[in-house]
């Protein structure tokens, strides 16, 4: 379980130049609306400043003079300053948001374009889990990152600068003793930014674990309810869910004594300007409204250091999210098209042919140990052996699921790494034995949003492998509404949405993997049988089956063992030689006919 969220609990630099030149580019489009977010924040940092300067010159004019019908035009100025400040944070807000959410939308139809195009050895590679971490979780910290991370960043340290300034040039004096505590605050910040990296990657890394642990008791709750494991479950839970908790209240505690330690150093700088700056008072370098005025400013001062300290864990957890987000962006799909495609002849006949295909999942182990077929175009065959006999991969191969290692592998004479991949599936339709359904309509399934296919058409597959008899039994017939994972039909019907599916967009090539009619009972799989006998008449159609008893009906029978082709024939060939075929019909057999 630990290599499953290790990158989840990543925690790089704070600020890293090289991922924020990147994400860059997904701003620049929307400079314009940028830099009017900066121009308004820039306007509500100088309207900040504007009130202690109000109150220090009402202080020192008009009140000290006695005129009070002169208080009212600062007390105008005064409320003018606080609606403008109002209007430029409401405005920057607007716009600085909308531009987040804009990349954020961008980003996120970036890695699921990128997602779709990977090869499938990708996805064994990184469970769907994380893969929705990066589209949501991820993204949503890097939108918290542009919002409301390096660009207050900027705005408080702004702010600061803006308020120092304004000091210096007030009283210097005054100014020094307002700062006094800065030194020991800085030195707090850096203290607290310390632990709460510790804090915020043991609050990340439990939270992976309770992701993890989730995931598999969700997908998992069948087997746990029929091995009455839900209590230890419930206790794992419970267990991991503790040292989530016991994670968050450390950080909370370590918050807890940061934002107090800032409090009373600013109640220290205070009385400490009110000490120095009423000396100076009565000694006359300074006036009461200027330190009124520096008290607003030492006020003032303290928010933005509280809030870069904070902020610093938006910057960490972006960096890290970003790192995240480009690693998968950067990742580059092992089965690529060429960079001159060939086009397919027409007609596309469906003529396959296998030349010395070596292939493993790991190169170095391989599963299929030069393969050589030739299967004509029309022809039906059956591929046949034990488990690990390489039967699955050989699909895979064909489909160009993966790319061979060493050899070939021609459709209709050419090459299938010399045409584009959607050029190439658009003449091969595949049926998995466990069959995907998408939520929306019964026709959405089986055209899978492709208009071209007319309803007409989704018609007649589906009544082509009998999948019309229970769709017209539903409410609303083709227009029955599936649920998230085809969760309102059975097994067989979703598999028989799968055939129909294959059937509609008319492939050349039919591959029906792993068994497919091994999930349907026996009255729905004789109609599949039927329906398939038609279906491959005129077509290039390569079944794989573990019962033998369902592949009689094929041209041609290919029985792989340990990677190798064994035996080649028909069933009759096949059981009058006494070898390896003949040895699984009596395998499968033997106990049916006792």
């Amino acid at each position: 379980m630990a290599h499953q969220f290790d990158d989840d609990t990543i925690l790089g630099k704070a600020y890293d130049g090289r991922l924020v030149r990147r994400l860059a580019t997904y701003v620049i489009p929307y400079w314009g609306r940028l830099s009017v977010a900066i121009v308004l924040l820039i306007g509500a940092i100088l309207s900040d400043l504007v009130p202690p300067l109000l109150i220090q010159q009402a202080i020192d004019g008009p009140i000290s003079a006695g005129v009070i019908d002169g208080v009212w035009p600062y007390f105008v100025a005064f409320l003018g300053a606080l609606l403008a400040n109002f209007l430029f944070r409401y405005s920057h807000s607007y716009f600085i948001n909308s531009v987040g959410q804009q990349v954020m939308k961008d980003l996120r139809v970036a890695i699921f374009r990128h997602i779709q195009y990977m090869s499938l050895s990708f996805f064994n590679r990184n469970p769907v889990g994380r893969l929705i971490t990066r589209i949501t979780n991820d993204v949503d910290a890097l939108n918290e990152f542009l919002t409301q991370g390096v660009v207050m960043i900027v705005a408080d340290l702004l702010t600061l600068i803006g308020i120092i300034v304004v000091m210096f040039v007030l009283n210097w004096r005054l100014a020094l003793i307002s700062l006094a505590t800065l030194p020991v605050l800085m030195l707090i910040v850096s203290i607290y930014q310390r632990f709460m990296r510790a804090a915020y990657r043991l609050v990340r890394q439990r939270l992976a674990r309770i992701n993890a642990f989730l995931s598999e008791q969700i997908s998992g709750v069948l087997v746990t309810q029929l091995f009455n494991g839900e209590a230890r479950s419930r206790a794992a839970f419970a267990r991991l869910s503790d040292d989530y908790m016991q994670a968050n209240i450390r950080s909370v505690l370590i918050f807890a004594i940061f934002i107090p330690s800032v409090n009373l150093l600013a109640a220290i700088g205070t009385a400490a300007l009110l000490w120095g700056g009423g000396n100076g008072v009565l000694a006359g370098w300074a006036s009461l409204g200027m330190l009124v005025a520096f008290i607003q400013y030492l006020e003032r001062a303290f928010q933005p250091i509280r809030n870069l300290a904070e902020r610093y864990t938006v910057l960490q957890s972006a960096m890290a999210s970003a790192e995240r987000i480009f690693a998968v962006l950067d990742t580059q799909a092992e089965v690529r098209d060429p960079v001159q495609p060939r086009t397919l002849p027409t007609p596309v006949r469906g003529e396959i042919e296998l030349r010395n295909v070596v292939f493993g999942y790991n190169p170095q182990e391989p599963v299929l140990r030069g393969i050589s077929l030739h299967i004509p175009a029309g022809q039906s065959v059956a591929i046949v052996g034990a488990t690990g006999a390489g039967k699955s991969s050989l699909v895979g191969l064909l489909a160009r699921f993966y790319d061979v290692q060493q050899g070939s592998i021609t459709l209709d004479g050419i090459d299938i790494r010399d045409l584009p991949q959607a050029e190439l599936r658009r003449h091969v339709a595949a049926v998995p034995q466990d069959p995907v359904c998408f939520s929306g309509t019964i026709a959405s399934n089986i055209r899978l949003h492709n208009n071209a296919i007319s309803d007409d058409q989704v018609r007649a597959a589906a009544e082509l492998v009998g999948a019309h008899r229970f769709i017209e039994r539903l409410p609303g017939g083709y227009n029955h509404e599936v649920r998230e994972r085809g969760a309102n039909l059975s097994i067989g019907q979703r598999q028989l949405l799968a055939f129909a599916r294959a059937i509609a967009f008319n492939p050349e090539v039919l591959l029906i993997l792993d068994e497919a009619t091994s999930s349907v009972d026996t009255e729905t799989e004789a109609l599949i049988q039927e329906a398939l006998a038609r279906l491959m008449r005129g077509r290039t159609s390569i079944i794989i089956a573990h019962r033998l008893s369902t592949i009689r009906h094929v041209d041609r029978i290919i029985v792989l063992h340990k990677g190798r082709v064994v035996e080649d024939g028909t069933h009759d060939e096949l059981l009058a030689r006494h070898g390896y075929y003949y040895r699984l019909y009596q395998l499968q057999f033997a106990g049916m006919s006792e």
